[in-house]
């Protein structure tokens, strides 16, 4: 029975790596489902007045279709980190914020999904507002 137990075990193991080397995410709590595509319910809703002023600035050359600053903008992002819902490839697009005075693009990000959300990171990344475009 040891046996048995070991190598259903070993096989979880095998299957929760297997899933981080394709996803490059960690599969969560047992029973726990990852937001479906679309779902912004998790998410702390901020109006686009209270983010950084280029925020505003970035959002409008999005809905004008650019021009951009930067060659990476309007470029696909793949949500390696898993901290958006999980959509197909292609789904997410990714868009600076211009950081005055940063030497790079910096860290702050909008990044925007096929059914029209709009994800706000200040922090490359990590953590994700939605943001309530209407002015």
């Amino acid at each position: 029975m040891t046996h048995v137990m070991n190598r259903a075990a070993t096989f979880s193991v095998a299957v929760l790596c297997a899933s981080v080397v394709l996803t490059g995410v960690a599969a969560g709590p047992a029973g726990a489902d990852p937001a479906a595509c679309g779902d912004t319910s998790g998410y702390t809703l901020e109006p686009l007045s209270a983010l950084p002023p280029e925020a505003a600035t970035t959002v409008g050359e999005i809905e004008q279709g650019g021009p951009y600053p930067y060659r990476q903008d309007d470029t696909v992002f793949s949500n390696r980190q898993g901290v958006l819902p999980a959509c197909a490839t292609g789904y997410y697009h990714e868009f600076t914020v211009v950081t005055p005075g940063a030497p790079t693009r910096g860290t702050r990000r909008i990044v925007t999904g096929g059914a029209g959300e709009f994800f706000y990171t200040g922090d490359h990344y990590n953590t994700f507002v939605t943001v309530d475009i209407t002015r």
